[in-house]
């Protein structure tokens, strides 16, 4: 059982389910993944990586990361959770440089402040001037809880796209939440960059991320789980567009260099 969703555990990592498609491909970095995916995922696509914690949310990214870095792109990592130290601590672990990348100019880290007001404004603006193949946001949660935006009387004013207008929303409402996610989807899918942006899914919940709201907007969903009883990890391909995919839960393991399919 995986968040509300019954599926019998199979590997297919030996299969091939490539469309022979057109679509330009950006290697997920995870062996067994990009076949699964017909050479992985769509270059300019908004992937959410969902899952419990202690699924390897991160540790995927790390992956899709390094195998860009490694290939000379320009790549970033946004992280609202972990300070940069720690996040280039745990890569090590994982026989991952990113220190190297970072002093030769490969990699930029930066921590988002979740209280900063001008969250958005400061990511608009990083993705805009450097050129990143590759972009990581993890955590999508804080974020998504962040206001654009806000005036005394407790509303949030979200400006409009497309008119100097603006609406306002009740702060906790989910339709601010909606408004938040979809300005920092639309704000990343705008760049050609290819995207992971992560999302915790609370223990027994039955939606695909914390805020229900950003597995709608993005373009792909890798979900991760634990089956305990098994003493097992699995990684399901819930939704991928463009691509022809199955949805049987993969079995995985976390071993020295990162996240494997068996």
């Amino acid at each position: 059982m995986m968040n509300g969703f019954d599926l019998k555990l199979q590997s297919d990592s030996s299969r091939d389910y490539s469309l022979r498609d057109d679509v330009e491909r950006v290697s997920t970095g995870v062996k067994g993944l990009d076949n699964l995916l017909n050479g992985g995922y769509p270059k300019g696509s908004v992937i959410l990586i969902s899952g419990t914690p202690g699924t390897g949310k991160t540790i995927l990214c790390f992956q899709f990361l390094y195998a860009g870095l490694t290939q000379g792109e320009n790549c970033l990592y946004l992280s609202s959770d972990e300070p940069i130290k720690n996040l280039i601590q745990e890569a090590s672990k994982f026989n991952m440089d990113f220190q190297r990348f970072i002093e030769t100019g490969k990699l930029r880290l930066l921590y988002l402040d979740p209280d900063n007001g001008n969250l958005h404004e400061e990511i608009q603006k990083e993705i805009s001037n450097q050129g990143y193949s590759r972009i990581i946001v993890d955590s999508l949660s804080p974020l998504a809880e962040t206001p654009i935006w806000m005036v005394s009387n407790g509303q949030e004013i979200i400006p409009s796209a497309n008119s100097i207008n603006s609406i306002s929303y009740p702060v906790e409402s989910i339709q601010a939440m909606r408004m938040r996610l979809r300005c920092l989807m639309g704000l990343l899918k705008e760049h050609p960059s290819t995207v992971l942006v992560t999302s915790e899914i609370p223990e027994g919940s039955k939606t695909l991320s914390r805020d229900s709201i950003s597995e709608f907007l993005a373009d792909g969903i890798i979900l991760l789980g634990l089956d305990p009883t098994m003493d097992r990890r699995k990684l399901i391909i819930r939704k991928m567009r463009k691509t022809k995919h199955t949805l049987k839960p993969q079995n995985i393991e976390i071993g020295s260099e990162g996240i494997r399919i068996l």
